[in-house]
């Protein structure tokens, strides 16, 4: 069935918006994938706050010209489904890498996360980008050891004080 303008400017405006909140996206080709297959990776993109949609290339390229993601522009050809990871920068390849286990018809082609066009190849690099409840528990691990010793000095200040006090009022 054919767009009319009003639809297709639509499109690109919902999927301006939806790349501009996006921290990385993912194509991958999805030919010869049947009706439930697509609705079961859909299903698996709502839980892993992935923005997944099927849209027009020609489409996609004007809603993402303006955004930090146009360098995926050159990898846009073909029957592509696009996922768009709004909460974790690895969530869109990491749903499309374990669906990819049990589906050969799904294909990643290009990945970006604002800093160049990836291919195919990388999709485990980025999969395996942490969540934002990962990263920080990863930086707190850091400063375990750092804020031990600077709780247990500030917990020694008040001994230490005490017995300066107490030489200070014998002197007197």
């Amino acid at each position: 069935m054919a767009l009319g303008l009003v639809a297709k400017k639509e499109i690109v405006a919902e999927i301006s918006d939806v790349a501009s909140r996006a921290l990385s996206v993912a194509v991958a080709e999805y030919r010869g994938m049947g009706v439930g297959e697509l609705t079961a990776l859909r299903v698996k993109a709502r839980e892993q706050g992935v923005y997944l949609r099927v849209i027009r290339n020609t489409l996609a390229k004007r809603a993402l010209a303006d955004s930090k993601f146009a360098d995926i522009d050159p990898a846009l050809t073909g029957p592509l489904i696009y996922g768009f990871s709004i909460d974790a920068p690895g969530a869109a390849a990491r749903l499309f890498k374990d669906f990819a286990k049990g589906n050969n018809k799904l294909n990643v082609t290009a990945l970006t996360i604002g800093n160049g066009l990836m291919g195919p190849e990388k999709l485990d690099a980025v999969a395996s980008l942490p969540t934002r409840d990962e990263a920080l528990a990863q930086l707190l691990a850091t400063f375990k050891a750092p804020v031990g010793k600077f709780v247990q000095t500030i917990n020694e200040i008040p001994s230490k004080f005490v017995r300066v006090l107490a030489a200070v009022k014998d002197t007197k």
